[in-house]
């Protein structure tokens, strides 16, 4: 699996626990430390758990694929699954505007998605 066909699978699987404002930017040739960012919203603690476990569990199931890291907490409205060439952001709605990868990383193309996961 490619990196970008996994940074699209994990949007996908955050579409299936309808995590909203899903974003794929490309961070090749901007960044040394990964390839993509998948950045997302929740609106709850619970959602913002559900997200993470999807991705994690059946990225596990269905590729064998694990993160090298895992860091944040439901609690902390910011969670981070580190694929190395794949890092999720899911966020609470608020503490996404907070940080707003996407200003900061401004200059990284956008990964076109299906329909349905960036339409949320």
């Amino acid at each position: 699996m490619t990196a970008e066909d996994l940074a699209k699978t994990c949007a996908e699987l955050a579409s299936n626990k309808k995590a909203e404002e899903i974003v794929v930017l490309d961070l090749r040739g901007i960044s040394t430390f990964t390839d993509f960012f998948v950045i997302c919203s929740a609106n709850s603690e619970p959602q913002l758990k559900a997200i993470a476990n999807e991705i994690e569990a059946q990225l596990k199931e269905d590729h064998a694929v694990r993160p090298t890291a895992i860091d944040g907490f439901p609690a902390s409205q910011w969670i981070v699954l580190d694929y190395l060439e794949v890092v999720v952001h899911i966020f609470h709605r608020d503490k996404r505007a907070f940080y707003s990868l996407e200003d900061l990383w401004g200059d990284a193309p956008r990964v076109e998605l299906e329909t349905a996961a960036s339409s949320r």
